[in-house]
């Protein structure tokens, strides 16, 4: 199944990152994301003594998996009950784009992750991505979607990072099964499930002060779910990766 199968095929297409923390690090700091944060693997979410390699506050999770059927039925089936979402501005809770490029869901999935909560606040003032948070800030995902397909700066980091991975990149116009999901914790505390397939930004629960995106009720609320439904739907494969945007200790 293909990553873009909600993207025309008459649509630019990008050849797709590598799922490697190297990677998603070096496209982030690239465009402005100061080196003090950057992406870790996360080997297990049951294990104590392996999620106390990853560096703390986590920020955000991005959730690597094969596009299911279960997958897609549960997302349709949750989408069939919502609103286009409509917001932006300066008061919109957080920032959300639609992936209308081929390839690009773990490029959407980045920024995502760097575009909200307290990495936003980090981000080098002047950089290719400050430029482009502060030209999206006011418009509506659509609008935002065209700044996204027309922005150079974007494209060429991305053309650089995907030349960066550990295997040979696959071309921009091949189909990929896999896909990239954000999980954020915004600035109200709320963890926010970002994806440019859907059709907006999705609140799925409160966090306290002191829980991070990697917390029992962050993964609850996010990760679990989502193997939750997947395991429910009878789906027997359920190979998946995550990585987590955090501090960089020196």
């Amino acid at each position: 199944m293909s990553d873009h199968v909600d993207v025309p095929d008459s649509s630019k297409a990008f050849v797709p990152l590598e799922n490697n923390p190297e990677v998603m690090s070096h496209l982030v700091h690239q465009l402005g994301l100061p080196a003090s944060f950057g992406f870790t693997d996360v080997f297990s979410i049951d294990e104590p003594e392996l999620l106390a390699f990853v560096p703390r506050p986590a920020h955000a999770l991005l959730l690597v998996f094969p596009v299911s059927q279960t997958y897609e039925q549960s997302r349709v089936a949750e989408d069939s009950n919502l609103q286009e979402y409509t917001g932006s501005g300066p008061g919109e809770p957080v920032t959300w784009f639609k992936q209308t490029i081929r390839n690009a869901c773990g490029l959407i999935g980045l920024l995502h992750a760097v575009s909200n909560g307290e990495p936003r606040r980090h981000v080098t003032p002047g950089s290719d991505l400050d430029t482009l948070l502060k030209e999206a800030e006011n418009l509506a995902p659509a609008q935002r979607a065209d700044l996204l397909y027309e922005s150079k700066a974007l494209e060429s980091a991305h053309a650089d990072a995907a030349k960066l991975g550990d295997t040979a990149a696959p071309d921009a116009g091949d189909n990929v099964d896999l896909h990239f999901v954000a999980f954020v914790k915004g600035v109200d505390g709320t963890l926010w499930e970002l994806d440019g397939r859907r059709k907006g930004p999705l609140a799925r629960g409160k966090l306290s002060e002191d829980e991070d995106a990697l917390s029992e009720s962050a993964l609850k609320l996010g990760v679990r779910r989502f193997l939750k439904t997947e395991t429910e739907g009878g789906n027997p494969d359920l190979r998946f990766s995550l990585v987590s945007l955090g501090p960089v200790f020196d």
